[in-house]
């Protein structure tokens, strides 16, 4: 590792482009969900068929994560990457054009389908672009664009709803990704061949990486014989779908347990999400800190992680308190903790895998995570509609997933060790 700071700082611009990337992906996932009052109210929709439509977008995001990190592998985070971003965006405008049940579910389903190569692209450039102590801090910076990208929804989309309609919602934010487009093609090339790097910058970056050639291919067979990769898998099956939880039924909850309507519910979700990107930025930092502090690996990952779990704890109290406010509270405690975790599980994959298996890797485990969120949000529907809208089973099960999904990963791989895998 480098001791002294290198010349140049060009990573960190493309870190930027990362976090907006990731930002506007979260707004055209997120605003079904804030959005899920006024159109369950204008279409009649039961819990069960708004579980069923939110489910078609995990489903296909599960199903891309099969293929897209591969995708990635072979034509490169530039091309793939806006791909996606061409995809998810188009899917995101045309739910302004429909009208059913139906025509909700398939325009989710494509937008999952794009949607599922934000990350498998944004932490391949990471692995690529920053080396190994700078990961876990860099991935908790773009990781951060889901908070921002969840806040930037419910200012501007009730605002533009209440004004103009909801079918213009999905209309503007759909323009978004074609914007961050015109930056990111001609700002975006492989660290070695891009011409605002730094000689320095780029020794500092590839320090301590392993060289990889351009016809580097692992099977999933190969890949699913490793403890490292269950390891990854589990945590994000036990996991994201707790995240989605909160993106697509937190507003709901707060209408049917507060009467929080479209009109209010702006600051709430604004606190949870600001909350959120501390727990995002300071998650990621903190592992990283602990390294620089001569902690190894697997200590400082699994420690952060420890302290993640803890903190969501708690949020198994939110549906029995009284007051909107501690509710929110502890919902904001927990989506902070998330993002600790996620940003420190992501650097999971890239700490025991090479790079040249990063997409893959992180594809099965985006394929993991999407099939938990699927069945979550099946089950979220049915427990809601058998209940009365009683959401305490729901909130139990998000508080004990993390402390679980832990134990398991460290059964599976005490140490973190790193994966040796041959070349094909």
């Amino acid at each position: 590792m480098s001791s002294t700071a290198p010349t140049g700082r060009y990573r960190w611009v493309v870190c930027t482009l990362l976090f907006f990337a990731t930002t506007i992906n979260y707004i055209d996932r997120q605003i079904t969900g804030i959005l899920a009052p006024t159109l369950q109210q204008e279409f009649g929709w039961s819990e069960t068929q708004y579980a069923d439509i939110t489910s078609y977008w995990t489903f296909a995001y599960a199903l891309g994560f099969l293929f897209v990190g591969r995708f990635i592998d072979r034509v490169g985070v530039r091309l793939g990457f806006a791909a996606a971003v061409v995809v998810w965006s188009v899917a995101a405008a045309a739910h302004g054009l429909v009208y059913s049940v139906f025509g909700f579910a398939l325009a989710r389903f494509i937008l999952g389908l794009g949607e599922s190569g934000n990350f498998p692209a944004a932490i391949k450039a990471t692995a690529e672009w920053f080396p190994k102590h700078e990961r876990a801090f860099a991935t908790g910076i773009f990781n951060a664009g889901s908070n921002v990208g969840a806040i930037i929804t419910a200012i501007i989309v009730p605002w533009i709803t209440l004004t103009w309609g909801w079918r213009e919602a999905f209309f503007v934010t759909g323009l978004f990704g074609f914007v961050w487009l015109a930056f990111w093609w001609p700002m975006y090339r492989s660290v070695g061949e891009h011409p605002r790097v730094s000689a320095e910058e780029l020794r500092y970056i590839r320090d301590g990486q392993e060289e990889v050639t351009p016809t580097t291919r692992v099977p999933w067979k190969t890949l699913l014989s490793h403890r490292q990769t269950w390891t990854f898998l589990i945590g994000k099956f036990m996991t994201d779908g707790v995240w989605w939880f909160y993106l697509f039924w937190l507003p709901k909850f707060l209408d049917a347990r507060y009467g929080i309507k479209l009109g209010k519910l702006a600051l709430p979700i604004i606190v949870i999400y600001l909350v959120a990107d501390v727990g995002s930025v300071g998650g990621g930092w903190l592992s990283g800190f602990l390294m620089k502090r001569g902690w190894n690996v697997a200590t400082a990952r699994k420690v952060t992680l420890l302290i993640a779990a803890l903190l969501i704890v708690p949020t198994a109290a939110a549906p029995v308190v009284d007051s909107m406010w501690v509710a929110v509270a502890l919902v904001s405690l927990a989506a902070a903790a998330h993002q600790w975790w996620s940003a420190n599980l992501f650097t999971l994959s890239s700490d025991m895998f090479p790079r040249h298996a990063l997409g893959s890797v992180v594809g099965l485990g985006g394929f993991a995570g999407a099939l938990g969120g699927f069945l979550f949000q099946r089950l979220t529907g049915r427990i809601l509609e058998a209940t009365g809208s009683n959401y305490l089973p729901v909130f139990l099960i998000c508080g004990s997933a993390y402390i679980t999904a832990l134990l398991i990963i460290h059964l599976l791989a005490p140490r973190l060790e790193p994966v040796q895998l041959d070349v094909r």
